[in-house]
């Protein structure tokens, strides 16, 4: 019975299920990246290339024995990842800073030296 509750305490931990969330957002992301790779750049970009090429698809093209094609894509997929990445990140970052600017922390006293405080005493003093 510990084990099964100590695996039911780890597993429900906030980083885990974090984590789990993390991973099927980000495999979402993958495919909507690789849709928007193959289906909308490729065509629209790319089309003028590869009908030069006599090619349909990015992933036929090769040279010799080498096919080229796939890896150029994953290319193409990991730049368009990391640019939304970047912005996502860009946008979060320039969010906290303006939470950051608007929490202004209050002035601080000035110090006083202990002259100052004395002439202030007797200041007060002669005030009363």
């Amino acid at each position: 019975m510990g084990f099964a509750k100590e695996f039911r305490e780890f597993a429900l931990k906030g980083n885990i299920v974090d984590l789990a969330v993390a991973v099927v957002v980000g495999a979402a992301f993958g495919a909507i990246i690789t849709s928007l790779t193959d289906d909308i750049i490729t065509p629209a970009i790319l089309a003028p290339a590869l009908k030069a090429a006599h090619l349909e698809n990015i992933q036929d093209l090769k040279w010799g024995a080498v096919k080229y094609g796939s890896f150029l894509s994953s290319i193409i997929k990991f730049l368009i990842i990391a640019l939304s990445l970047f912005m996502v990140i860009k946008g979060i970052n320039r969010m906290k800073r303006r939470k950051e600017a608007a929490v202004v922390e209050a002035p601080k006293p000035p110090e006083y030296t202990l002259q100052e405080k004395l002439l202030m005493e007797i200041r007060d003093n002669l005030k009363k």
